[in-house]
């Protein structure tokens, strides 16, 4: 990839905390990527059609309140409506380890990294998918 990487990193639902995803986006920015954030309680609609403007690589999902199974599905649902499933897309926060591999083979995310997941890891990641 000739241009930074894009990375849109978002909250959706009621989960009020984002520590850790300001963390994982400093880390993202210190390592070259170009990296926007929703911010707290967004709806799953308007993550959509906010990745899909800013025509992101990466939809970065936040989520610990354990709406995830309900959440993740309808983004991915959302992206393929929308013609945007080419759109590569993660997870992180508390997500058992049944609903990650549920949600990586039935909803097409790429890959959930869970708590105490050193941030390189996700740099990692992301720079070899996206090379």
């Amino acid at each position: 990839m000739d241009r930074k990487i894009r990375v849109f990193l978002c909250k959706p639902g009621l989960d009020g905390h984002d520590r850790g995803v300001l963390i994982v986006g400093q880390a993202l920015r210190d390592a070259g990527m170009e990296v926007i954030y929703s911010g707290l309680k967004q709806t799953s609609e308007n993550l959509v059609e906010a990745a899909i403007q800013e025509d992101v690589d990466v939809l970065g999902i936040s989520l610990l309140s354990g709406a995830h199974m309900a959440l993740i599905p309808r983004i991915t649902e959302l992206l393929v409506e929308r013609g945007a499933e080419d759109m590569l897309v993660i997870a992180g926060g508390v997500i058992p380890p049944d609903d990650a591999e549920v949600l990586v083979r039935e909803h097409g995310v790429a890959r959930i990294f869970g708590p105490g997941t050193n941030t390189s890891d996700i740099v990692d990641f992301l720079a070899e998918r996206l090379k």
